[in-house]
């Protein structure tokens, strides 16, 4: 796992990311407290963004360079090496 100390540059990327998804969720938060109600399609459009970037993460975790084009799309896919808890 990449730290602040040795790759400030990454860190600052994850905890980028990671800002991201704390907005979109924010945002997702905001707009179904105002409305009283969603669309399951918007939903799960907004639900898939924030997904995205928590995969980037959970993926980019030990990266010390930014991700590649051809990482974007293997990078925002589920893991499959991080089981849920709870």
């Amino acid at each position: 796992m990449i730290n602040a100390k040795d790759h400030y540059t990454a860190w600052a990327g994850l905890l980028m990311e990671l800002d991201e998804v704390r907005e979109h969720l924010d945002g997702l938060i905001n707009k179904m407290n105002e409305a009283g109600t969603i669309e399951e399609s918007v939903f799960a459009v907004d639900l898939g963004h924030v997904y995205a970037h928590l995969n980037r993460i959970w993926h980019s975790r030990s990266q010390v360079t930014e991700i590649t084009e051809e990482q974007w799309s293997a990078f925002s896919q589920f893991p499959k090496d991080l089981k849920p808890v709870g």
